[in-house]
């Protein structure tokens, strides 16, 4: 019998999210199609002279070397490989059970929705051991690798609304904190890998922090600070300071009750009605290693995969392309990666038909897609370049890597790339002008050269309203007014006399005044909103 037969089937198809606030974000496209070649100046890391290894050995019929565990057999057909994985999880359980109405609550909820415990469960079986040893090296209670199912139910793309990324839902802060890289290129948060770890390393820091694995997992969900401000307020009062006791918002509130929830369905599945999937004690996936940049469409095919299923073990790419110095190695399901090591072995091709450039000065799309041998829609949909939006000085962008083009990208800028832009036009101040007598909308329009939908939608008005002498219009416009300062009275002659001097050499000045209707007419600008 095959791996993929004994472990659970891939449920990729049924993605689902962990909560109404997590969203999953649109599966990254398939690369473009083949363009010219550009010659750009590329930052890169030289090559070296041998092929990419391979980095399984086949050490007998059944037996492999994952890369995680160097020297460390993989038996299928071993008493341990085959034992029940659930059962080991249930075996390193070490909190405090919580038994109270948010338990219950979080029991229900999950009692109820049997598919998607279902889908959640077969999802997280994929990562399950690898999280459970990590878990366990660290001597850590086994409920921690059972928290991904109330953070993201193990989707590896999931956002959230307040913008906590992957698996582990990593804020950008915190995750940069642990450090997992987010660039242009690639978002560390959602590298099963990374994540994992810099999740392990946070919660022990928080543990340690404050002696208590609720009170470290209430820290997780909402910050060590807050959690520490809730406890001095405790302690001012004279009360108690554990996770029940101290005042929290209700998602923190609710946060370890859904993993005593979660851990309760562990330990007896039929007393929910629930089943789980049968989870088999070894590596789902293997880690192969990569010494070259490598296409991501190109790697599923060596791998045998689609492009959906590679991206479940890979989610961490931003672009069609990975990037050896930066990412060293993928993940394959047990079966595929002794086939993907030989094929990319044999390979005859090139590896990447991708690059990075490094923008020499500020220009315009259309002009980088030029130097760079791309149509500009192609350009902009690849590296998300806005409209009206110039590419400054210093930027990378991904373009399509010309033939003669030997060297890898660097480690340097694989790490540390980034899109700046800039806006195609002057920027926009508010301007407040006090209307004349017959000051219309579309007038005022004219003036300042926008257009009267905008005008009457700045003063809430329709477009073919009247303002009323003296009313404050509103504009948006690239005008920039003259600073005048007050004059001390011993300049105040002086002053009069250079105004006079400049209003014979402005006529065109004179004449905007003269439309405006009279003296009185203040222009008063202050920066964009």
């Amino acid at each position: 019998m095959t791996l993929l037969h004994r472990l659970a089937p891939l449920a990729i198809a049924a993605l689902l999210t962990a909560c109404a606030t997590t969203t999953l974000p649109p599966a990254p496209t398939a690369e473009p199609a083949a363009l010219p070649a550009p010659t750009p100046a590329v930052d890169t890391a030289p090559a070296t002279e041998a092929a990419a290894p391979v980095a399984l050995r086949a050490m007998g019929a059944d037996l492999l070397e994952d890369s995680l565990r160097p020297g460390e057999k993989v038996d299928l057909d071993a008493p341990d490989a085959n034992a029940d994985l659930w059962a080991r999880v249930r075996k390193g359980f070490q909190l405090q059970d919580l038994d109270d109405d948010w338990v219950r609550k979080a029991e229900a909820w999950y009692s109820a929705r049997p598919d998607y415990v279902e889908r959640m469960t077969t999802r997280g079986s994929r990562y399950l051991f690898h999280i459970v040893d990590e878990v366990e090296k660290r001597g850590m209670p086994t409920e921690l690798a059972l928290l991904p199912f109330i953070e993201s139910a193990f989707v590896t793309h999931a956002v959230s609304s307040a913008k906590a990324t992957g698996m582990w839902q990593f804020m950008p802060a915190t995750g940069r904190d642990f450090d997992l890289k987010q660039n242009i290129f690639r978002d560390d948060r959602r590298d099963v890998l990374a994540s994992t770890r810099a999740a392990l390393d946070y919660l022990g820091r928080l543990h340690k922090m404050f002696g208590d694995w609720h009170l470290a997992l209430a820290a997780y969900n909402w910050g060590q600070g807050n959690v520490q401000k809730a406890i001095v307020r405790n302690q001012r009062l004279g009360r108690p300071t554990d996770y029940a006791s101290l005042k929290l918002p209700d998602e923190t509130r609710y946060y370890v009750p859904k993993l005593q929830a979660v851990k309760n369905i562990v330990l007896a599945p039929d007393r929910f009605a629930l089943s789980l999937p049968p989870v088999a004690n070894h590596p789902y996936f293997l880690s192969v290693k990569i010494e070259r940049d490598l296409d991501v469409a190109l790697a599923a095919e060596l791998a045998g995969l689609t492009l959906e299923t590679f991206q479940q073990f890979n989610p961490q790419m931003n672009k069609p392309v990975i990037l050896a110095a930066a990412t060293p190695q993928v993940l394959l399901p047990y079966e595929q990666a002794s086939a993907f090591a030989e094929n990319l072995a044999r390979h005859p091709g090139p590896l990447a038909t991708w690059t990075a450039w490094v923008v020499p000065k500020t220009m315009s799309p259309a002009e980088a897609a030029r130097r760079t041998g791309m149509a500009e829609a192609a350009l902009r949909e690849l590296n998300r370049i806005p409209p009206k939006m110039l590419v400054k000085a210093g930027s990378t962008l991904l373009v399509p890597r010309a033939e003669h083009v030997r060297d890898d990208v660097s480690e340097r800028l694989a790490d540390t790339a980034s899109l700046n832009l800039a806006p195609d036009a002057p920027p926009l101040r508010r301007i407040s002008v006090k209307a004349g007598k017959s000051d219309t909308v579309a007038g005022i329009a004219a003036r300042y050269k926008v257009k009267a939908e905008q005008v009457a939608q700045w003063n809430n008005v329709g477009r073919s309203a009247r303002f009323k002498p003296g009313q404050a219009v509103v504009v948006y416009t690239a005008f920039k007014p003259t600073t005048v300062a007050k004059a001390s009275a011993s300049t105040r002659s002086s002053t009069k006399a250079k105004a006079s001097a400049r209003a014979a050499k402005a006529p065109a000045a004179r004449t905007l005044a003269k439309e405006r209707g009279g003296k009185g007419r203040n222009v008063v600008a202050s920066a964009a909103p």
